[in-house]
């Protein structure tokens, strides 16, 4: 009898040694490390004429994804997603830093931007109104530049 408890306490302490690390704490990732090797970062850009995006019916519309590559059907996708980067998916930021060397006229023929999707594992919804088409390039150089 005194064999048989020998060989399991032997048995529970070596399954402890060998199991205990793969319990769940040890699988989760360490404080501050991301949880996978990238966080998502893929996004729906469209663009129509119109005053909002309810009456403005998306003419053009392409998909950024930049991690972990820049790809998609953007007709720049590294461009844009360096400039993305710069301002850390703040697409707000973007729409505020006009070029101010461009000059555009006063027409008003509205042009409605949307972006959608993921920004390094963050929700990101963007709907911005510009003037006319030149005012949305001044503000956007690459971003929504198709």
């Amino acid at each position: 009898m005194r064999n048989t408890a020998r060989w399991a306490a032997t048995l529970a302490l070596t399954a402890t040694a060998v199991c205990g690390p793969l319990t769940g704490a040890a699988l989760a990732a360490p404080s501050g490390a991301p949880a996978s090797l990238y966080a998502p970062s893929a996004l729906v850009l469209t663009v129509g004429h119109g005053d909002s995006a309810t009456t403005a019916a998306p003419e053009r519309a392409v998909t950024l994804s930049c991690a972990p590559t820049a790809s998609g059907t953007h007709p720049a996708p590294a461009d844009a997603c360096a400039e993305l980067r710069a301002a850390d998916g703040d697409l707000a930021a973007l729409a505020a830093g006009a070029d101010t060397e461009v000059l555009c006229t006063r027409e008003y023929a509205p042009v409605t931007v949307t972006a959608d999707g993921v920004w390094q594992g963050r929700r990101v919804s963007f709907l911005h109104t510009y003037a006319n088409a030149c005012a949305k390039n001044a503000a956007l150089t690459s971003v929504f530049a198709f």
